[in-house]
């Protein structure tokens, strides 16, 4: 058999006589036969084999993918669609690089941020999701579903913090103060208080002030500056439903209230609204807390 030579197989197929040695020693390309001289020699069907390996090796497959498909152990379609799920993974990585590298030009970055930014550049998406899982794991470990504070760890149960496929330089700094959050041992035992608080602090048959009435009067009272136990205060207090209790009534609500008010707690939600696009609130805590002190006033 006369067959063709690594050069002139070289010469026809475009791609170099070093790289066809290189497949035909993995043996997605083996040569039909070897001259007197011991000289590789390929036959006219080498042509078409080697036409379909450069393109599998063009679009990123590796050798092992190229083989099988040669061998005709995996369909071309399978062996596709798995390098397509392959290549949306590195878009989305790069994205999120690409991200990552936006906020880092800005500077001014503590070292516990870069870090953080390091391993969301590093981990997979179901590792930083990990992070989440692991810190409610950890701050709910132990505490009774049925307490009056069991809403609090329910629903950090149920909200992912995962990145969007193409993130904005945003919603990285959003993931990457979220990471810093859930690792603070101070913002767990906050959590965990809300989550176990006691069933003497609440009052099942009095749901306490409407969340929107605080937000907007009590918030209103804040930026102008209304300073508890002031006539003006107690006229606030009026709006949103507490101006009738007496004094113990008072003192109650406040601990309740400030029981289960925390702006680290609050940042928590922004930061998962951030990452899931969610249409930004008005923080309320600033204006529980003003209610508080305007109640002990």
């Amino acid at each position: 058999m006369t067959g063709l030579t690594i050069g002139e197989l070289a010469r026809r197929s475009g791609v170099s006589a070093r790289t066809i040695r290189f497949w035909s020693d993995e043996g997605v390309l083996p040569e039909t036969d070897r001259s007197a001289a011991g000289y590789r020699r390929y036959d006219a069907s080498a042509v078409a084999r080697l036409d379909l390996v450069r393109t599998l090796r063009e679009l990123g497959l590796g050798l092992d993918a190229v083989r099988a498909v040669l061998d005709r152990t995996r369909g071309v379609d399978e062996v596709a669609a798995a390098h397509v799920r392959a290549i949306d993974d590195r878009i989305r990585a790069l994205r999120t690089q690409r991200a990552i590298c936006t906020l880092l030009a800005r500077g001014d970055h503590t070292e516990r941020e870069m870090a953080l930014m390091n391993d969301l550049a590093t981990l997979s998406a179901a590792q930083r999701q990990q992070l989440i899982d692991e810190f409610v794991d950890a701050t709910f470990a132990g505490t009774d579903p049925d307490a009056p504070g069991s809403g609090i760890a329910t629903a950090m149960r149920s909200l992912p913090a995962e990145l969007p496929d193409d993130p904005t330089t945003e919603q990285v700094e959003a993931w990457v103060q979220l990471a810093e959050l859930v690792g603070d041992e101070s913002f767990r035992a906050r959590v965990r208080e809300m989550a176990v608080v006691g069933p003497s602090q609440t009052v099942p048959e009095d749901p306490g002030p409407d969340a929107a009435l605080v937000v907007e009067h009590c918030g209103a009272a804040l930026a102008a500056g209304v300073v508890a136990g002031s006539a003006a205060a107690e006229e606030v207090l009026a709006r949103v439903g507490a101006g009738g209790l007496d004094r113990a009534g008072r003192l109650a609500l406040a601990g309740r209230l400030e029981t289960f008010t925390d702006r680290r707690v609050e940042r928590y939600w922004v930061l998962l609204g951030v990452l899931n696009g969610w249409p930004a609130r008005q923080p309320a805590a600033p204006a529980f807390e003003w209610l508080a002190a305007a109640l002990r006033g």
